[in-house]
């Protein structure tokens, strides 16, 4: 059985389950300042808060995040940390595309999924589904 970081686990939920991609933010901050600032966190902090920029009308904000994040995710493998990693970036390419246009094509905000792979990280987020993390007052 393999232990996963219990913020990545956390970092999944809030992305995938919940949408609170400002949550994201600090949750995979806390994993990236401890993991040493590894590109490959930021890179996945950087795509919620890209979504999150775009959910608040700030486009030129999620480009630059989208544009930054994906720019450090794809040297990785296309599975790692137990999800699908080449599908996250090519959405998020997709997304970054239509922002690029958003002048002449006009969108709505939408979310992405990260997909989990590995069978125990998967379960471990549907256990939060079933038993959510406490809010402290600060959230």
């Amino acid at each position: 059985m393999k232990h996963w970081d219990p913020l990545l686990i956390r970092f999944l939920y809030e992305f995938n389950k919940t949408r609170d991609y400002y949550e994201c933010h600090d949750v995979m901050e806390e994993l990236w300042l401890e993991e040493g600032r590894k590109p490959l966190y930021q890179g996945l902090l950087q795509v919620a808060v890209g979504l999150y920029h775009h959910g608040n009308g700030n486009v030129s904000g999620a480009i630059k995040l989208l544009r930054a994040a994906i720019e450090k995710l794809e040297p990785y493998a296309d599975y790692i940390l137990g999800i699908h990693l080449e599908l996250l970036v090519q959405d998020a390419s997709r997304y970054l595309h239509k922002l690029e246009g958003i002048d002449t094509a006009p969108f709505m905000p939408y979310d992405l999924d990260i997909h989990i792979v590995h069978p125990e990280l998967l379960q471990a987020v549907e256990d939060l589904v079933i038993n959510p993390p406490l809010k402290t007052n600060d959230e």
